[in-house]
């Protein structure tokens, strides 16, 4: 499926200010036929980094007192790799690849030692594997209200569970946490999100199961099969769309994400969705 997608951020800024921003595709295999422009106004060096594995792209621009806006467009082909759910088990800890283990980790915010004897009463006993997380999706979205203003930045995983409410961001922290604790690698995922209404930047996450990354949402905002991602990291404060640090005021937000013509739209579906290719050796289906 090919889509089209960008978004318009812009700025007051009171003093020079570092903007580190993170809003552009990731440059996935499953990205196929990317082709973007960005520009920033007013037009100021920037400098450009893209993590190895992860293929988060930041830029980083030094702005003067006055207004700054970013403005970011892209066409990509998004390939997704289909799997029935009941074949995607959980592997043993012995078998994971040593770069995956900080994704079993508590971090900034997925209190995930504090949250283990809660996953453990209610979500040990299921069936292990692509269904287990699925059913932490489930339970996500049963018990915690999607609700607007119900948290903010600092928001731990911990906090959203107590006030049984939290926005996307919040409902991946918790099933992050959850996942962690009964030893399953998750990690953080931004996205612009076909169907996501209002269209925003979106937050899902991706737990490492039979050697490759699959996708979960528990808000059930978007589909699946139409998140094109941005970037990945332990939990949000790795991954923030604008990292500013100086004085400044946000003045203007807009992003969104368009079916490309010739192509069916994406589905809800019930199949395992990934688009990540396994990784080496480590018994993918």
């Amino acid at each position: 499926m090919r889509y089209k997608l960008g978004c318009n951020l812009s700025y007051r800024v009171e003093s020079e200010t570092l903007f580190i921003f993170n809003v552009e595709v990731a440059e996935l295999v499953r990205h196929k036929e990317l082709r973007e422009t960005l520009s920033i106004t007013p037009d100021l060096p920037w400098r450009r980094y893209t993590v190895p594995d992860a293929k988060n792209r930041y830029t980083g621009v030094l702005a003067p007192p006055g207004d700054l806006s970013l403005s970011y467009s892209a066409e990509v082909d998004l390939q997704v790799h289909r799997a029935d759910p009941a074949t995607v088990d959980e592997m043993p800890l012995s078998t994971l690849p040593l770069d995956i283990l900080p994704f079993l980790l508590p971090s900034r915010f997925v209190s995930s030692d504090r949250l283990a004897l809660f996953a453990e009463r209610e979500f040990s006993r299921l069936p292990k594997g692509h269904q287990r997380v699925t059913a932490i999706c489930n339970w996500l979205y049963e018990n915690i209200d999607y609700k607007r203003g119900s948290s903010d930045e600092e928001t731990t995983a911990d906090e959203s569970l107590l006030k049984r409410a939290g926005v996307c961001r919040d409902f991946a922290h918790l099933g992050i946490a959850f996942c962690r604790a009964l030893n399953i690698p998750v990690r953080f995922v931004s996205c612009y999100a076909y169907g996501l209404e209002p269209c925003d930047f979106h937050a899902v996450f991706e737990a490492y199961l039979a050697g490759r990354w699959w996708l979960f949402d528990a808000t059930r905002q978007a589909n699946l099969d139409g998140l094109v991602r941005i970037g990945v990291g332990r939990d949000a404060a790795e991954i923030a769309f604008a990292m500013p640090y100086g004085t400044m005021e946000p003045t203007g937000m807009n992003i969104w994400i368009e079916r490309a013509h010739g192509g069916e739209p994406a589905q809800r579906t019930t199949d395992a969705i990934s688009t990540e290719e396994p990784a080496p050796n480590a018994g993918a289906s």
